[in-house]
């Protein structure tokens, strides 16, 4: 591991990099192009380091001239000064990690795990510096006069060092520094693993009859140079050509090959990282002085405790699971029905023929598929006719296109996002398609945030992973990807709508962040958005009234698979991050306990035939950013469920509706309380029977 440079070297960095850098590399100063807009035709690998390094100089420079102002603290000369510090260093520790998501590469994969460490050091220098804290909670107990958001920044500063351990001993902090450099470093190793077990998972088909069910296009799509068929993987367990293939041989291939991932002993094993992080992880919670890590990450969400998620998860895990067996019963019945018509011997139906079997019985019990949808969703189509003209309607903002700005990829296109008075709101890069390069799932990301404090206005990223279709041909969405792309915009919204002075209080809690991006799905199906962009590809009939009322009808179908497959990755990162240090399995035990914690949880003795959303070797959600917290997504459900109520009572799609989201939700930040907000706009608590209704669920299952 390198060390931090030491003081005295700061300055001749400082000046080499400015220096002889500051011509060549663009990333020593800020982009010339619009917002800000990053230079990704000028950046290159080598930029990356010197940048770095050139950022933490001078962030801890800056710092520590705040910390040496022989002046008594204000909110001006600490609390100010501290929030206008580390530009430069923010600037390009975020274009790399956004850089490292979208279009990874060995060199920066390389520069991510060495650098991580001394990364984690420098964060924790400044953190755990007394004089910082001393200086903090000096102004915080003088109760200056300040305006209520300022108020919130000075008490999120305080309480933020208070959990980065400021007030701990020296020997504790020494060893928190510690677990904060090894479990920087091993993040960046479990994300280059899985995106190695992604790619080098996928399948590679030599008989074109096995991918019977696929359109010719779409086979066509697969084939590479050598005549084989790939099957790329996504990293969840469930891939998206189980609905449509035929050949249950290669259902089975295909799924086996997605759920073995991680834990098969070879180069892109996890679960010794895994285990690692679970006790690093305890053991930093138990030093700050919280039984288990789930705890401390809980006490600033506005869950806040531990019990509270693990009763609401214990209160609907039977209920989806009661409900998913009674899928199972009928999809059972469906597949005996067809074999014995086929004059094939009847199976017990298994993980891999859910989703195809599911899809013929929606046919039967809905009258539609969901390939019959497909023609009706092509992508630019379905952007521009459905999510912008849903954004349009509600907020008031517009598009254009932009070609004049530098992309990091050709398939990445840039528009340029209006607010109604006709300035320019934001910029907004989509970069929708899949490729081995790119981390899989689906996430929204900032290259630079709103801040009145520095004038800057937001430009932002929307990331799916959608196969790409063989040149020439039409993208036709199945109905979850367009659902994605409703859902990624709407945190692109929560971004460019954002109105807040100070960037420390951008920020949402964890398990608030996808409550505003679930809100903006329901557009997906709202009658006025749907006739808008649901148009044939070809003839641009729009899709008939019949099969809308079909899918709007078919809403609660599957739901007890897809709530199961949910709660199921759910648990795990809780019962993960529940655990002391003196419980947490050996690596050889990993995928044992994982076993465990779904049998006990209700999941039954065989969680095969509905498998997590993700399992524990490739689930990035609860290494990352998520950790503890993918409960988020059913929390924000709740605030969700109970906001379409309230919005289909109060004119639905309208600029009045718009308002108020925006108001209440989407500009504020963290700098007004959140749920105080929320209550406010739709005049109750969130409730859990919007929630039930929308997935079909009884409680007395």
């Amino acid at each position: 591991m390198r060390k931090l440079l030491l003081p005295f070297l700061l300055p001749v960095l400082l000046a080499t990099s400015f220096a002889a850098g500051a011509r060549d590399n663009p990333l020593l100063q800020p982009s010339s192009l619009p917002l800000g807009y990053p230079h990704f035709d000028q950046i290159q690998d080598a930029d990356f380091a010197p940048a770095l390094q050139a950022g933490m100089a001078l962030h801890w420079r800056e710092v520590d001239n705040i910390l040496r102002n022989p002046a008594a603290p204000t909110f001006e000369n600490t609390v100010e000064a501290l929030e206008r510090a580390g530009r430069l260093l923010g600037r390009t520790q975020n274009m790399l990690g956004s850089l490292s998501g979208t279009d990874n590469n060995p060199a920066r994969q390389a520069l991510q795990q060495r650098l991580a460490p001394e990364m984690a050091a420098h964060r924790d220098r400044i953190a755990l510096d007394p004089r910082l804290f001393a200086r903090i909670d000096a102004l915080l107990k003088a109760k200056p006069k300040l305006d209520a958001e300022q108020q919130r920044l000075l008490e999120r500063m305080h309480r933020n060092l208070r959990r980065a351990g400021a007030e701990l001993p020296l020997d504790k902090q020494q060893r928190l520094r510690e677990i904060n450099s090894e479990l920087a470093q091993m993040g960046a190793e479990f994300n280059r693993k899985v995106l190695a077990g992604v790619n080098d998972a996928a399948l590679f088909i030599t008989d074109r009859a096995a991918l019977t069910g696929l359109s010719d296009a779409e086979i066509d799509a697969l084939k590479q140079a050598d005549g084989r068929f790939q099957i790329a993987l996504q990293n969840t367990t469930g891939q998206p050509l189980l609905h449509r293939l035929q050949h249950r041989p290669l259902r089975e291939q295909l799924y086996k090959a997605s759920i073995a991932r991680g834990s098969q002993g070879d180069a892109n094993d996890t679960t010794a990282l895994v285990s690692r992080f679970a006790a690093l992880r305890a053991e930093r919670a138990a030093l700050l002085g919280f039984a288990t890590y789930a705890d401390f990450e809980l006490q600033e969400q506005t869950a806040k405790e531990v019990k509270t998620v693990n009763a609401l998860l214990r209160q609907l895990a039977p209920a989806a699971v009661a409900s998913a067996r009674k899928e199972q019963v009928a999809l059972q019945q469906l597949a005996d029905q067809e074999q014995d018509a086929a004059g094939q011997p009847r199976f017990a139906l298994q993980a891999w023929d859910w989703d195809f079997y599911s899809e013929r019985l929606r046919a039967v019990q809905h009258g539609y598929d969901g390939e019959q949808l497909r023609p009706y969703l092509e992508l630019q189509t379905v952007l521009e006719r459905g999510v912008f003209h849903a954004a349009t309607e509600l907020f008031g903002l517009t598009f254009k296109r932009r070609h004049d700005l530098p992309v990091y990829h050709p398939d990445v296109q840039v528009w340029e996002v209006f607010a109604p008075n006709g300035k320019t709101q934001a910029l907004l890069l989509l970069d929708l398609y899949a490729r081995p390069s790119k981390r899989g799932g689906a996430w929204a990301n900032g290259y630079v945030r709103q801040s009145r404090l520095f004038g800057e206005k937001p430009v932002v990223g929307n990331h799916l992973n959608i196969p790409k279709p063989a040149p020439g041909q039409p993208t036709l969405l199945t109905w979850s990807e367009a659902n994605t792309l409703f859902h990624e915009f709407g945190h692109n919204l929560h971004s460019m709508l954002s109105d807040i002075r100070y960037p420390g209080l951008a920020g949402t809690p964890r398990d608030y962040v996808e409550y505003p991006s679930q809100v903006n799905e329901m557009w997906l199906s709202w009658p006025s958005v749907f006739k808008h962009y649901a148009r044939h590809h070809q003839t641009g009939a729009p899709m008939p009234e019949a099969l809308l009322n079909k899918v709007l009808g078919a809403g609660t179908f599957n739901q007890g698979f897809a709530t199961t497959e949910y709660l199921g990755a759910t648990l795990l990162d809780q019962r993960w991050h529940q655990l002391s240090l003196a419980e947490v399995p050996k690596p050889e035990m990993v995928m044992a306990f994982e076993a465990r914690v779904l049998q006990q949880e209700g999941f039954g003795p065989d969680q095969t035939l509905v498998a997590p959303r993700y399992r524990t070797p490739y689930f990035s959600h609860m290494v990352g950013g998520y950790s503890a917290g993918y409960y988020s997504y059913l929390w924000s459900e709740l605030l969700d469920a109970t906001t379409v109520e309230w919005i289909e009572k109060n004119g639905g799609l309208s600029r009045q509706v718009g308002e108020q989201l925006k108001r209440h939700v989407l500009s504020i930040g963290g700098s007004k309380d959140i749920m105080a907000e929320f209550e406010t706009m739709v005049g109750s608590k969130p409730k859990l029977e919007p929630y039930l209704k929308r997935r079909g669920l009884s409680l007395s299952n």
